[in-house]
C-alpha cells in the first residue's frame, strides 16, 4: 500500500508537468492502482485490520445495492501539493478516470495534518449538498476524530452519507 500511496503522490506531481511524461506515468500508475479497488485505502494506518475490513464490507455492500461508490482514503502527507484541498481534488480527478475506482463520494482524511475533505460528484447534489455534507462531518466525524477514534468517525459519517444517498 505504501507503494500505491507514493505512486499517487508522484502521479500528482507528474500531472502538473509535461504531457508526454504524464501519459507514461499515468499508464504505470493505472496498472499499480488497478490492483486495489477497495473502498477504503488506509495509507496512514489509522485503522486496525478488522476495522478496515468492516468499513470496506459496509461500503462495498452499499455500492452493490445502490450503485453509489463511497471511497475513503487516509494519508499522512500531501507532498508535493501545497494544500490538502489541492491534493484531494487531484486525487478525485485521477480516480474518476477509471470506472472501477470512480467515487461518487470521496472522503480524504489525514491524522497527521488534522484535516478531512469530502468531495462528491455533481449528480448527487440534489440528495447531498455542501451544507448536508458539512453537517454530517461536523456532527459525526469531528467529535470522534478529536477523540482519536478514526474508525468510529468514518463509520458514522459513512452511515449518514449512505442514509442521505438512499433518500428519494
Amino acid at each position: 500500500m505504501k507503494k500505491l500511496f507514493f505512486t499517487l503522490i508522484l502521479l500528482s506531481s507528474v500531472l502538473s508537468a509535461q504531457t508526454k511524461t504524464d501519459a507514461d506515468f499515468a499508464s504505470r500508475l493505472k496498472s499499480t492502482f488497478s490492483q486495489s479497488t477497495d473502498c477504503v485505502n488506509d495509507f496512514e494506518k489509522v485503522l486496525k485490520p478488522a476495522e478496515l475490513q468492516s468499513l470496506n464490507t459496509t461500503l462495498n455492500a452499499f455500492e452493490k445495492k445502490h450503485l453509489y461508490k463511497i471511497v475513503v482514503i487516509t494519508t499522512p502527507s500531501v507532498e508535493p501539493f501545497q494544500s490538502f484541498d489541492e491534493f484531494a481534488v487531484d486525487l478525485d480527478k485521477f480516480l474518476s478516470k477509471d470506472p472501477r475506482l470512480d467515487p461518487t463520494l470521496l472522503i480524504v482524511v489525514s491524522k497527521t495534518l488534522r484535516q478531512i475533505q469530502v468531495l462528491s460528484v455533481d449528480f448527487i447534489k440534489y440528495k447531498l449538498n455542501a451544507e448536508d455534507t458539512q453537517n454530517i462531518i461536523s456532527t459525526y466525524s469531528i467529535p470522534e476524530l478529536k477523540k482519536g477514534n478514526y474508525f468510529k468517525a468514518l463509520e458514522q459519517a459513512s452511515n449518514e452519507f449512505m442514509k442521505k444517498l438512499q433518500q428519494q
